[in-house]
């Protein structure tokens, strides 16, 4: 693969034929308006389209529970200072005429001045970016179960582009439906009204963003990057269970990933919105994203479509763009299977959907990643891999800093000319697109996962397997337990009126108002079909026994067992612990607590510890679930009267650690069967989880008359630990 990449395979000096170029420029696009430092000029799209959005519209509920049960932000950690050179990211970018490094002699093509090619608008990496990305995907294909919210927005971002062609040039049409009428409010199936400015601001204010100044808009940090991308999913969760009821009105793309955002950056509520060259305070270095939006509301990647962002500074007297990021996905001809090594195409030209052929041009975000090369100033690069779950779409992984270490022009396979640029990781970095590869060799069987003692622990009883890992050191596994995978009861609990179950043969739908499993949610299926958490109600209604829908129906998403694949592994200081080999989506299914339901009278004096590691109480207080309810719900009736003894029969959720700032949380879940009720634990993630990061809850709280009773010192490490956890 290295092969031509050498300074043979640059071309002359000579060799691009100008007089073949043609003035493209690209349709406008949904692109986030960034204030202008002081001191720096813009370089976004002039006046680029703001959202424009409806709110969605109904059917409704009558009421909004908050989410359940503990959310918490992530660990707060100390601001990252972006340049590794010691430049503090000042307001304004002040600081980054002296970061960048002064022209050095490299493996390039002539860089022509930005007179002789034109202004610096940035542009798509695409010549036709009608709805695409620059990868050639949508986000709107990035959904939970392709549900998404009716609002409008600019028709580059909503609508088929073969439809957006032919209407080019005609006015265009904003599709309104019922409810629109009224910002911020929408209608449910009763005509009742939902206020979703209520819903935005009760989040804004239980995550602590409702005051959100311009230092934090300007500089994040951790908590302030984590809660916002909490908010937002949150928000994009419940926008597409509402939407999910109505019919989809043909031709209207819907958008709740686009509404989300819209509504969180009117409020203002975005960060790390001055560039910088560098890291981006809050962000790390592995962490996923799944839809692009993500990336501009936390100042990663601002374009929301392009693929190359930058930002002029002032070296002299003069203003030259450089380059900041890029997100490489696989719609051009990249090369990116090294890990370390991205051959990255530049943006513009090619060819088009009608057929016509461009050259690239050596400007905008081409340019700036020339400028960049003689600069040696690093550059952020975001990889767009395939979501396997989600069968299209993508996941962005911030795969860390690089360096442009030579560029050239070579003819594809249209005969256009188009640039190349080479990039190399910067050394030191924690794994992330490599650390992608080796699972997939893993799981491929090309490469051995060091440390198996067990290559599946639950011996096939579930579709996924789970992995027994040390590599640590020499202990060969923990004390004997049998697998299972669901609660046993001995004797469930008694309903006073008779279930009979629903008679849904194909699985139960969203919008079938007749179907009673879906009535006892109040409406709505609580899951998406990729097993994403929807509801905010602080019990989710499965279908049991009774019910003659199939087992794969989207209402007994916890059944079926983990989704993904999961490894039981030995940590450094806290024995063993579970984490996943797959990404998995925030508010999407982990797994079941399985074991034995147990009578809290029979439980005795457990202080020793030993029954205690293998315990689960939801009868605890947890403290982090009342700052997120409505003073007004009922969810507030807790704790649940369920206890769980996992320590002879169990599965692999008994090896979850504890945390103070835990990135996992549990919900009740209820199956119904005749007279009998079957209370369950079940796990979903609080934000999107990368591989291989150790899944952690919180265990909670005992009650004071329990006193300090299987208090224990905790290891979590958090910024926000407490220092002990009740085991």
């Amino acid at each position: 693969m290295e092969q031509g990449l050498g300074s043979d395979s640059n071309p002359s000096l000579g060799s691009i034929d100008k007089s073949r170029v043609l003035d493209v420029r690209p349709l406008r696009c949904l692109v986030p308006v960034l204030p202008n430092p002081p001191g720096m000029s813009s370089v976004s799209t002039p006046q680029p389209s703001p959202f424009v959005c409806v709110p969605p519209t109904g059917p409704f509920p009558p009421g909004i529970h908050p989410f359940y049960p503990f959310l918490v932000p992530n660990d707060s950690q100390p601001n990252r200072n972006p340049h590794p050179s010691g430049v503090s990211n000042l307001p304004g970018n002040r600081a980054f005429g002296n970061s960048i490094p002064a022209p050095v002699p490299l493996n390039s093509f002539r860089t022509p001045t930005p007179q002789a090619n034109g202004g610096t608008r940035q542009s798509e990496r695409g010549s036709e970016p009608v709805v695409l990305d620059d990868d050639g995907y949508s986000d709107s294909l990035n959904q939970s179960g392709q549900h998404v919210s009716g609002f409008s927005v600019h028709v580059t971002d909503t609508e088929d582009a073969s439809n957006a062609r032919k209407r080019r040039g005609r006015p265009r049409k904003s599709r309104v439906g019922i409810g629109d009428n009224n910002p911020g409010k929408s209608k449910d199936e009763h005509g009742d009204s939902f206020d979703v400015e209520s819903l935005v601001n009760r989040f804004l204010t239980s995550y602590k963003l409702k005051q959100f100044g311009d230092v934090r808009r300007a500089n994040g940090d951790k908590e302030t990057v984590d809660s916002i991308l909490l908010v937002f999913d949150l928000l994009r969760r419940r926008l597409t269970q509402l939407e999910e009821v109505k019919d989809m009105s043909p031709g209207v793309s819907r958008r709740p990933d686009l509404k989300a955002a819209s509504l969180l950056m009117t409020k203002g509520v975005r960060t790390n919105n001055t560039k910088r060259i560098g890291h981006v305070p809050g962000v790390e270095v592995g962490d996923i994203f799944f839809f692009r939006m993500e990336l501009c509301i936390v100042g990663l990647h601002t374009p929301s479509m392009a693929g190359i962002d930058y930002m002029n500074v002032k070296i002299t007297v003069d203003e030259e763009p450089v380059a900041v990021s890029i997100v490489s996905s696989g719609g051009y001809d990249d090369q990116g299977d090294d890990g370390d090594v991205l051959i990255y195409s530049g943006q513009g030209g090619v060819q088009r959907r009608d057929g016509q052929m461009f050259d690239q041009k050596l400007e905008r975000g081409n340019l700036a990643l020339e400028k960049s090369l003689h600069r040696a100033n690093e550059v952020r690069v975001i990889r767009g891999l395939k979501d396997i779950a989600g069968s299209t779409g993508k996941i962005y992984v911030y795969d860390g800093l690089y360096k442009i270490q030579e560029s050239w022009t070579e003819k594809n396979n249209s005969g256009c000319n188009v640039f190349k640029y080479k990039l190399v990781r910067v050394p030191g970095q924690p794994e992330a697109f490599t650390l992608w590869k080796s699972i997939q060799q893993w799981k491929n069987g090309t490469a051995p996962r060091t440390g198996v003692i067990l290559p599946d622990l639950t011996s096939g009883a579930e579709t996924q397997p789970v992995s027994l890992v040390n590599d640590i050191d020499d202990e060969k596994g923990p004390p004997y337990f049998t697998y299972i995978r669901n609660l046993k009861y001995a004797k469930p609990f008694s309903t006073p009126k008779s279930f009979s179950g629903c008679q849904c043969i194909g699985g139960c739908q969203p919008g079938i108002s007749s179907c009673p499993c879906t009535q006892r949610n109040e409406g709505y299926l609580p899951y998406s079909s990729l097993g994403v958490l929807l509801t905010y109600k602080p019990l989710i209604y499965e279908c049991g026994a009774t019910c003659t829908c199939p087992p794969n129906c989207r209402n007994r998403m916890s059944q079926a067992g983990p989704k993904v694949r999961l490894e039981i592994f030995k940590t450094n200081d806290r024995g063993w612990g579970l984490r996943s080999w797959d990404p998995i989506r925030a508010g999407g299914f982990i797994c079941e607590y399985a074991g034995d339901a147990v009578d809290t009278s029979t439980l005795g004096d457990t202080g020793n510890g030993k029954e205690d590691n293998y315990i689960f109480d939801a009868t605890r207080y947890y403290e982090h679930l009342e700052a997120v309810h409505d003073d007004s719900d009922d969810s507030t009736k807790v704790p649940f009267p369920l206890v769980i003894s996992a320590k002879i029969n169990g599965n692999e959720a008994r090896f979850m650690n504890h945390s103070c700032s835990p990135n996992v949380f549990w919900k009740p879940v209820l199956r119904e069967s005749t007279n009998e009720s079957y209370l369950h634990v079940a796990f979903f993630a609080i934000r999107h989880i990368p591989p291989m990061q150790e899944l952690t809850f919180d265990y909670g709280m005992v009650r004071p008359e329990q006193g300090d009773r299987g208090r224990k010192k905790c290891l979590c490490g958090s910024m926000k630990c407490r220092g002990y956890f009740y085991s």
